[in-house]
């Protein structure tokens, strides 16, 4: 099995992929919760395509020295939203599904905590793995193999603020 490569270009394509199936598909939401930290950007995306409040469940599951020690997965509190209360349609996105143990506690957890305003909830992802235990409504890209997914913003999970402030020295001109 091959490890999965994305570049910023192709994040960003999918996303816009993600948004136009969405947009096809006619269901219309009034609320999306972003589950932090993969579906941020994702989140902020659409959340100004479809002139949509966004509300954010800050989530973790995996840890360990290379992130990929899958654990318990943790919840915040509650949900970070700019409005009185939650949408009644609301759409849940993240970047990617897994096992598919996040998405389905998500849910639960959503539902045990805002499902008296809730009517209806979708989910939408860019990257669906073939083990997950859970198929989202809207996805970009099937992945039957179940790679490791590495994103372009993974490489600041091993940097520091200083090794990043050294990348961007200028470099000496080369002696002529």
């Amino acid at each position: 099995m091959a490890d999965f490569y994305v570049t910023w270009d192709d994040y960003h394509r999918d996303i816009e992929k993600l948004a136009i199936q969405i947009y096809e598909s006619g269901w219309e939401f009034n609320q999306i919760v972003c589950l932090a930290k993969g579906g941020l950007r994702i989140g902020d995306t659409l959340c100004r395509l479809f002139d949509v409040p966004l509300a954010i469940l800050s989530t973790a599951s995996y840890g360990g020295a290379d992130g990929r020690t899958r654990g318990s997965i943790t919840f915040s509190r509650d949900l970070s939203m700019t409005t009185p209360s939650l949408g009644s349609q609301v759409l849940i996105v993240d970047d990617l599904v897994d096992s598919g143990y996040s998405l389905k506690k998500s849910l639960a957890w959503l539902h045990h905590k805002y499902g008296f305003y809730i009517e209806d909830v979708r989910t939408a992802v860019l990257w669906y793995k073939a083990e997950s235990i859970v198929k989202p409504d809207y996805h970009v890209v099937y992945l039957p193999d179940n790679p490791w997914i590495h994103q372009p913003f993974e490489r600041y999970e091993t940097m520091s603020p200083a090794e990043l402030a050294a990348s961007h020295q200028p470099q000496p001109e080369p002696a002529a």
